[in-house]
């Protein structure tokens, strides 16, 4: 069984230590400067907690699971010696990690992480990438043992992949904040958008293209209810924006789809 040291104690590392742990792969330590996320962590899964360079223990395989503007500086300032490190972010490239590193290697799950959810990685897709064989195998066995879905990709499919998710999980999240917002103002609660929210992703998850299942009055380019709605925004210039950029999309979306 390959030892493993996760680096980090926020979401990502979370997420890994504690899935991890469930398939009997448990990390034999956690790495991170903030001492009480850390130790919390640690003593969850089972591991060792360590917040200083010379207290990181020998392993098989270090998982940095930090900031992506940490990654290049955590990976140049610790001594992995010959062993594989991993990165578990999607936007950045396997470069990052310190050249003095040999075996670099990135294993990016692809699902949004929240402290105290639950999560089945089972289901999620894990990319992973080498720059070695021994660093490409290692990332594959360990994703293998987690999830159904590994993919091997390179890192400017991946940073791809990560753009799409952006949009289809940050700033559908943030259209959730919006409407949120917009009952607020009206004395109304967030609960009455939950079943349309949760009838919508499931048409889109379960159709063969979202664009097929796109509603709305800027498919049916309805002028007079978009009216409306912009002179309902006339206080909320930025919305009124966003209103008027996505409607635009929407209907040129929906005429290349009706010419198909």
């Amino acid at each position: 069984m390959k030892k493993i040291v996760i680096i980090g104690s926020g979401n990502v590392a979370e997420a890994l230590a504690l899935s991890l742990a469930e398939q009997g792969m448990a990390p034999v330590q956690i790495y991170a400067r903030n001492a009480e996320s850390g130790s919390a962590l640690a003593a969850r899964c089972g591991a060792e907690y360590a917040g200083e360079p010379a207290q990181l223990a020998p392993a098989d395989l270090y998982l940095i699971a930090v900031s992506d503007r940490a990654i290049a500086s955590v990976s140049a300032s610790l001594d992995f010696g010959d062993a594989i490190v991993a990165h578990t972010s999607g936007s950045t490239p396997v470069d990052a990690l310190s050249s003095k590193i040999r075996h670099r290697a990135v294993l990016y799950p692809l699902q949004s992480f929240t402290k105290g959810r639950n999560v089945d990685f089972r289901e999620i897709p894990l990319m992973i990438e080498g720059c070695t064989a021994k660093a490409l195998e290692c990332v594959r066995e360990v994703a293998g043992a987690l999830s159904d879905r590994v993919l091997e990709v390179d890192s400017r499919r991946r940073a791809a992949v990560h753009l799409a998710a952006v949009f289809v999980s940050n700033f559908a999240n943030y259209m959730y904040t919006i409407g949120e917002e917009l009952l607020a103002d009206t004395g109304m609660d967030f609960s009455l958008l939950k079943p349309l929210i949760l009838e919508t992703a499931r048409k889109a998850v379960e159709s063969s293209s979202p664009r097929r299942v796109q509603t709305g009055p800027a498919v049916r380019n309805d002028f007079q209810t978009k009216n409306l709605h912009c002179e309902m925004l006339v206080d909320k210039p930025d919305l009124k924006n966003i209103y008027i950029n996505l409607s635009n999309q929407i209907w040129e979306t929906s005429k290349k789809i009706s010419r198909k």
